[in-house]
């Protein structure tokens, strides 16, 4: 009897299970479209071929804000087929496609374009396409959030031109295989700009040519691996400094870019640069790009994590636009966009999501850096409390996790929410020496690797020694925050985990009313007991939970 009662309950778990799964179906199918899923999957088109090199061309009109250009695509042929996606947003168009010098015919689909290939794509040979497109970009309306092209004027009047398109993608203003899962193994950027401004964008700057109009064209390589969002073009009438940082891997080439106008300003400022550094390379390993340099560029909105040339617009000010998010005084102790988007060439460039549902893998990671900055250089109180602080920005009204494969990324609480995940996670391991290992790592492990959460997950459970599997679905798939219930009865404390999944698995250290402290495994649901004379108990904060004594085990 009791093993019949047990089949029919896990028939009727089964039964909600599916249940749930087949709303949650019929709820994608309402919300997405056909375009979607040809932009956020891995089409047929798409999976046939290994990327392996750009040559983006770009001549940048700023009189009628159009771009024109090529893309010369290397790829290696995976298996034989005859048709090729290359993604491009409207209104910018595809104009020609060759192959070997032949023109190729092609036909579009919203913001894909699938080329008709009459080569035969034999499995391992390396072929080259050149695509020609021309057009006005999207404008951006606030970036780096509502990417595209942002057209503005410095305070002399001089064009001020900058791209930032993660989320929106990097097919907002130049044709390439636009999803994170296939990155090339190098690239060359060359932008032409017009007489009296410069382009800074990703690796070394490896030449410019002066043509007769008086425009100038700006080469620049990328010798590693880079994700589509994170190439970019900055355009202004710059000026510029470099030095070098002696970092874990030898001589580090820095380089700055800014207006004019702020460069006394900016050569105060930029110290950040080193420390960032020194403090990152202890947490996570050697810069990632050694062989690109690391420069910082200031544009014209807030900043971005492009690799190897990362944006600054936080006006020269400590904090976030001036302010501590935080709302602890550790936020004032750093350029928030410097530290933040720095950290990203760790944490989005080097390892990078294969989706962007898993975008947790950037901000958790990157926001949490902010933290360890701070107490690299000023103690762990002060890294705790940032921490703890930042709290106050977590909404928990939709999920971090994103629905893959249509092109979707969760809530904005993968910042906060994410960082203060790991920090507790951090808690339990109880180790910062294995703690640091662990994120170090992850950077040796996946080095210049796109990756899926899952990937994370596991690497962290192996090297921890404990599955924090269950962990992380709570905070990523649930907008609830556990809770500690617990009820003092007759020298006993009774406890158990409340608002959380099933399965949920935490340990807890709790300080006790005389400053004693003790380590709790609650369980979902589930009344456990310790024998205890206290009254009172307190949770570690460092552990993003809450708690609340109940009058009784009855409530």
């Amino acid at each position: 009897m009791k093993k019949e009662s047990h089949i029919r309950l896990k028939t009727a778990r089964l039964f909600l299970v599916c249940c749930l799964v087949s709303h949650i179906l019929t709820a994608q199918e309402q919300r997405f479209t056909r375009e979607d899923s040809v932009r956020g999957s891995i089409t047929h088109e798409r999976e046939w071929w290994d990327l392996l090199f750009y040559h983006l061309k770009v001549k940048v009109d700023p009189d009628s804000q159009s771009f024109s250009g090529s893309n010369l695509v290397r790829y290696r042929v995976l298996q034989p087929s005859r048709r090729l996606q290359i993604d491009l947003q409207a209104p910018l168009r595809l104009t020609k496609v060759t192959q070997d010098g032949n023109t190729l015919s092609f036909d579009r689909d919203g913001n894909a374009w699938f080329i008709n290939l009459v080569k035969p794509q034999r499995e391992g040979q390396v072929e080259e396409l050149l695509v020609y497109y021309e057009g006005q970009p999207k404008v951006a309306v606030r970036p780096p959030w509502d990417g595209g092209v942002q057209w503005a004027k410095d305070q002399s009047g001089k064009p001020f031109i900058a791209t930032a398109c993660q989320g929106i993608g990097a097919s907002v203003w130049w044709p390439c295989k636009d999803h994170m899962y296939d990155e090339p193994d190098s690239m060359r950027i060359s932008v032409n700009v017009p007489a009296g401004l410069s382009d800074v964008s990703n690796g070394r700057l490896a030449g410019i040519d002066s043509l007769a109009d008086g425009s100038r064209t700006f080469h620049w390589v990328v010798r590693n691996p880079i994700n589509n969002y994170g190439v970019n073009l900055n355009i202004a009438g710059y000026t510029g400094w470099k030095e070098t940082y002696e970092g874990e891997k030898g001589r580090l080439d820095l380089s700055y870019y800014v207006l004019p106008a702020n460069e006394g300003k900016a050569r105060v400022h930029f110290r950040q640069v080193p420390m960032m550094l020194k403090a990152f390379e202890y947490w996570f390993g050697p810069y990632p790009f050694y062989e690109d340099g690391f420069k910082l560029v200031e544009v014209p909105y807030l900043g971005m994590e492009h690799q190897s040339s990362v944006t600054y617009g936080n006006r020269y000010a400590n904090g976030y636009l001036g302010r501590d998010l935080s709302q602890t005084g550790w936020g004032l102790k750093f350029d928030f966009i410097i530290i933040h988007e720095s950290g990203h060439e760790w944490f989005a460039n080097n390892i990078t999501y294969r989706d962007i549902a898993d975008m947790w893998i950037h901000e958790s990671f990157t926001t949490y850096s902010e933290s360890l900055f701070l107490e690299y250089h000023y103690g762990k109180r002060a890294a705790d409390e940032y921490m703890i602080g930042s709290r106050n920005l977590v909404q928990n009204e939709a999920r971090i996790m994103g629905i893959f494969g249509v092109n979707h990324r969760g809530s904005g609480d993968m910042y906060a929410k994410g960082a203060n995940m790991l920090h507790t996670i951090r808690q339990v391991v109880n180790d910062d020496d294995r703690w640091r290992k662990i994120l170090r790592g992850l950077n040796t492990d996946f080095y210049h690797s796109t990756v899926d959460g899952s990937q994370v997950i596991d690497y962290i459970n192996r090297n921890a020694g404990r599955d924090f599997t269950p962990v992380f679905r709570q905070y990523l798939e649930d907008i609830r925050i556990p809770q500690l219930q617990y009820v003092f009865k007759n020298g006993t404390l009774h406890y158990r985990w409340s608002q959380v999944m099933q399965g949920f698995d935490l340990p807890l250290r709790v300080q006790f009313g005389d400053g004693s402290e003790a380590w709790l495994q609650p369980e979902a649901g589930k009344w456990k007991t310790i024998r205890t004379r206290q009254k009172t108990l307190s949770v570690d904060p460092n552990f993003y939970v809450t708690a609340k004594q109940l009058p009784s085990l009855s409530d």
